[in-house]
C-alpha cells in the first residue's frame, strides 16, 4: 500500500511537470487579492486603466484574462478594476502569481481578501427633527436632492419605506444603474431607490441581485433615509410614523455583503462605484480594520478620495465595546459613529417572590401572559458549569414548568437561549447581563415569556435566589415605555478609544442611536416570523453600531441638503460641536455601568441635528490639510502616496502632529512640558458675532486660548487661535477630559480636551 501511495504521489508530479507551464499553473490555487498601485507615472495617459492593470499580472494571466471574454478556464483573473476611490485592482493569484506582481515596479501592497462582518421610529422625536414648520426637518426640506450610498447587504424595493411619494427625480449629475429585475413583488428603481447594483459573491445565485435576503440592509437603508410610513410596529411595540432621518433623500444601494460576511474587494468595488456614481454620503455600517495603520487598510484609502470628492463618509466604530482601544474606521476623514440608548423601552417586569421588582426588556409581548403568575425560579448556573450558566446546556427536569436564569451570551445569542429553555419545558426565562454588559439591555424576538435584566438585577436575583429554598418569580408584559432612564447612555457593545492607528485623534466622534432600533426589514431566515401583514409591511428592532451610522448618515445628509457648499469636514465639525454631553435631565451622559461616559466611549458627545444645521463656527480642513498629519504620523512617502493617491514627498511638507490638525476635538500627550497647538474656525453663523472662550477642565490642567476672544465680521471669515496645555500640578496618571467651548449670545461651540493616562 505505501508503495502504491508513492507511486501515485510520482506520477502527479510528473504529469505536473509535463504540462504546459499555463496548464501548471491552473492547477495552483488561486486567491483573491487586491493589487495596490502607486499612481501613475503617465498622468493616466498610457491607454484604458483595465489595459494599465492588466500589465501587472504575469504574462500567462494577463493572456488568460484579455482573451475574448476576459476569462480564464476557471473565470476571469481581474475580479475588478478599481477606477475613482481606489488606485488599483482585484484579481484571483497564484502564490507565484502574487509574489511576481508584488516585485513589479509600480505594485504598492498586495492585500489578501478578509472578510469583514456586519456592524449590526424614536429616533427622529428623541433627535429633535419633530420641531414644527420651523424645525430642522422642514428648513432641510427633509434631505430633499441629496443622494446616501448604503454600502450593505441591499434592500427590499417593495418596502412601503421606499416609496417615492413626495421625491424629486434624482440629481442631473447622477451616474449611477439599476440592476432589479422584473421579478414579481421585488419592485424596482423609483425616486427614492436611484441605483442598486451588486458586487461579487453577494451577486451570485438570485434573480435580483441588489435585492436584501438579510434584513440588514432594508434596516439600516430606512434608518438612514425611509421615506414616512404610518402605523410601523413590530407586533404592535415601537407603535408610530416610521422614517428615517432624511425621509426626501435618495437611495442608492450598493449590495457588497451577504447575510454572513463582506469581501474586502466587494466593499471597495461598491466604495468605487458610489465615488463614481455621485452620491453625496456613504453610510458603512460594517466591520473594520482595528488599529490599522491607514495606508494597510484599504477602507481608509478608498474613504480619502471620496471626502477629495466632497463625499461625507459616515462608518461603524464597531461592536468590540467596552474593552479600550477597539474602535474601527478611525481615520479623520471619516465620521466614527458610536451606539447609544433612547428613552423607549420595550418592557417587561420580573417580580420576585420577595416582592422585588426589576425592569427589563423583550420584544415578546403575549396578550395571554403564561408566566404571569409566580413560577418556581431556577439557576442553572449555580453549580459554576459555563454552558449551564448561560442555558447552552439544560436537563429537562430541572427546568420544565419554571422560570430559568440565564446568564447573557454577550452581543448575540439570546434568542438561542430561551429555544433552548422552551425545548427542555422552560416556561419562562430572565437573562442577566454579564458584569462587563452592565445596564444595557436588548428587546428580543423571544420565544417564550422572557425579560433581559441588567447585571446589578441578575446579581439581587442570585442573591434571593440563595436566600431560599423556594424562590419563585413572574415576568409582567407592560408594552412600550417613553420616557426610560437615563437617557441617553452608551451602550456596552459600543468600540471604544483611542484609536491604535492614530491615538491622538479623539475616536469614535459621535454617538447616535443605536438601541432597539426600529426600521424596515426584509424578510430572512433569521427573523422570517416578523412578517406581519406581509412582507411588505415588515418592521424589526435590531442594535449595534450599525444602527447608529445611518442616524448620521442621514443627519449629515439634512446639512448637505441646507449646506451644499460644506465640505465634509465642516459636516463633521457642525456635528461634533453641536451634540449634547449630558442626558435629557441636564447629567452628564453615562456609560453601561452608569459612570460618566468618557469621550473615549462617546466621542463628543449624542448628535443633536436641530443645533447641527446652525453651529456658528465649524473647525475645517480640506484633503491637502491631511498630508501634514499624515507625514507627522510616521508612513513615509510610500505611505502617504498610497492614501493620498498621488505622489507625496514628506521631506517637502511642514509636518504636524495629530494634535495640530484643525480637528473639532482636541487630544494632547501633556508630559511635563505645556503643548501649544493651532486652531482656525470659520464663521458659518452670523456675519456680525463675537465668541469668547470659556474652558472647563479639572484644577489639575490649565488651559490656555490666546486671544481669548474672537471677533468677526463677515461670514466664511476664518479666525485661528492658540490652545496651551499644561499640568497645573502634579500630572494625573489618569489622565482629564474637558471641554473648549466658543460662546456667543446666540452659540456656543464646543470641543473636546482629553489628556490621555498612562493607561490609555
Amino acid at each position: 500500500m505505501e508503495k502504491l501511495r508513492w507511486c501515485l504521489a510520482l506520477a502527479s508530479l510528473l504529469l505536473l511537470l509535463s504540462l504546459p507551464p499555463r496548464a501548471a499553473a491552473s492547477l495552483q490555487e488561486r486567491k483573491n487579492y487586491i493589487v495596490h498601485l502607486r499612481p501613475r507615472g503617465d498622468g493616466g495617459g498610457g491607454g484604458s486603466v483595465e489595459k494599465w492593470h492588466r500589465s501587472f499580472l504575469p504574462q500567462s494571466a494577463a493572456g488568460l484574462d484579455s482573451a475574448a471574454d476576459g476569462a480564464g478556464d476557471d473565470g476571469p483573473r481581474i475580479i475588478y478594476s478599481y477606477t475613482d476611490a481606489f488606485t488599483g485592482f482585484a484579481a484571483r493569484l497564484t502564490d507565484e502569481e502574487a509574489d511576481a506582481v508584488r516585485a513589479t515596479d509600480g505594485c504598492a501592497r498586495l492585500y489578501p481578501e478578509v472578510f469583514l462582518p456586519l456592524a449590526t421610529t424614536r429616533s427622529p422625536g428623541f433627535l429633535g427633527l419633530h420641531l414644527g414648520n420651523e424645525g430642522f426637518w422642514s428648513r432641510s426640506g427633509f434631505g430633499r436632492g441629496v443622494v446616501i450610498g448604503i454600502l450593505d447587504t441591499g434592500i427590499l424595493p417593495s418596502h412601503p419605506s421606499f416609496g417615492d411619494d413626495g421625491l424629486q427625480p434624482p440629481p442631473k449629475a447622477w451616474k449611477g444603474t439599476c440592476e432589479f429585475k422584473a421579478v414579481a413583488g421585488a419592485g424596482g428603481c423609483n425616486n427614492k431607490i436611484i441605483g442598486a447594483r451588486a458586487f461579487g459573491s453577494a451577486a451570485v445565485n438570485s434573480t435580483a441581485p441588489p435585492v436584501d435576503d438579510a434584513g440588514h440592509g432594508t434596516h439600516t437603508a430606512s434608518t438612514a433615509a425611509g421615506n414616512f410610513v404610518e402605523n410601523a410596529n413590530v407586533r404592535g411595540n415601537a407603535d408610530g410614523t416610521a422614517s428615517g432621518m432624511a425621509p426626501h433623500a435618495h437611495l442608492a444601494i450598493y449590495k457588497v455583503c451577504t447575510r454572513s460576511r463582506c469581501s474586502i474587494m466587494d466593499i471597495i468595488a461598491g466604495l468605487d462605484a458610489a465615488v463614481r456614481d455621485g452620491v453625496d454620503v456613504l453610510s458603512f455600517s460594517i466591520g473594520a480594520y482595528s488599529g490599522t495603520q491607514f495606508n494597510y487598510d484599504p477602507i481608509a484609502i478608498a474613504a480619502f478620495k471620496a471626502m477629495e470628492r466632497g463625499i461625507f463618509v459616515s462608518c461603524a466604530a464597531g461592536n468590540a465595546g467596552p474593552d479600550p482601544g477597539t474602535v474601527g474606521n478611525g481615520a479623520p476623514w471619516m465620521l466614527t459613529v458610536a451606539a447609544g440608548t433612547m428613552d423607549r423601552a420595550i418592557r417587561t417586569n420580573v417580580r420576585l417572590g420577595n416582592g422585588e421588582v426589576f425592569h427589563g426588556e423583550s420584544l415578546f409581548q403575549p396578550g395571554n401572559n403564561s408566566a404571569a403568575d409566580p413560577l418556581p425560579l431556577v439557576y442553572p448556573g449555580a453549580d459554576g458549569f459555563d454552558a449551564s450558566r448561560d442555558c447552552s446546556v439544560l436537563r429537562g427536569s430541572e427546568v420544565e414548568g419554571k422560570v430559568v436564569l440565564c446568564e447573557s451570551r454577550g452581543l448575540n445569542g439570546r434568542v438561542e437561549a430561551g429555544q433552548t429553555v422552551a425545548a427542555y419545558g422552560g416556561a419562562g426565562m430572565i437573562v442577566m447581563n454579564r458584569a462587563a454588559e452592565g445596564y444595557t439591555t436588548f428587546a428580543d424576538a423571544h420565544v417564550l415569556p422572557a425579560s433581559h435584566v441588567s447585571h446589578d438585577a441578575g446579581a439581587r436575583i442570585i442573591s434571593y435566589l440563595n436566600s431560599t429554598r423556594n424562590a419563585t418569580a413572574s415576568i409582567d408584559f407592560r408594552g412600550t415605555v417613553i420616557g426610560s432612564y437615563p437617557s441617553p447612555a452608551v451602550t456596552f457593545f459600543s468600540s471604544r478609544g483611542p484609536s491604535k492607528a492614530s491615538p491622538g485623534i479623539l475616536k469614535p466622534d459621535i454617538t447616535g442611536p443605536g438601541m432597539n432600533i426600529l426600521a424596515a426589514w426584509a424578510p430572512s431566515e433569521s427573523h422570517t416570523e416578523f412578517s406581519d401583514g406581509g412582507a411588505d409591511l415588515s418592521f424589526f428592532v435590531e442594535s449595534g453600531t450599525s444602527m447608529s451610522t445611518p442616524h448620521l448618515s442621514g443627519i449629515a445628509a439634512l446639512l448637505k441638503s441646507l449646506h451644499p457648499d460644506w465640505s465634509p469636514a465642516a459636516i463633521k465639525s457642525a456635528i461634533m460641536t453641536t451634540s449634547d454631553a449630558v442626558d435629557r435631565t441636564g447629567m452628564p451622559i453615562k456609560d453601561e455601568q452608569y459612570r460618566h461616559a468618557t469621550f473615549y466611549a462617546m466621542g463628543a458627545g449624542y448628535a443633536n441635528p436641530a443645533l447641527a444645521f446652525d453651529p456658528g463656527l465649524v473647525y475645517d480642513l480640506g484633503a491637502d490639510d491631511y498630508i501634514p498629519y499624515l507625514c507627522g504620523l510616521g508612513l513615509g512617502d510610500d505611505g502617504v502616496t498610497e492614501i493620498a493617491h498621488r505622489p507625496v514627498a514628506c521631506g517637502g511638507v511642514k509636518a504636524i502632529t495629530e494634535a495640530e490638525l484643525n480637528y473639532p476635538s482636541l487630544v494632547v500627550n501633556l508630559l511635563s512640558q505645556p503643548i501649544t497647538v493651532n486652531r482656525t474656525v470659520t464663521n458659518v453663523g452670523k456675519a456680525r458675532s463675537v465668541y469668547t472662550a470659556v474652558v472647563d477642565v479639572p484644577k489639575d490642567v490649565s488651559v490656555v486660548v490666546q486671544p481669548p476672544m474672537l471677533r468677526f465680521s463677515e461670514l466664511k471669515e476664518k479666525q485661528s487661535f492658540t490652545v496651551t496645555v499644561r499640568w497645573a500640578g502634579e500630572p494625573n496618571v489618569a489622565g482629564a477630559e474637558g471641554n473648549l467651548k466658543w460662546v456667543s449670545d446666540d452659540y456656543i461651540v464646543r470641543s473636546p480636551i482629553v489628556v490621555p493616562g498612562k493607561g490609555d
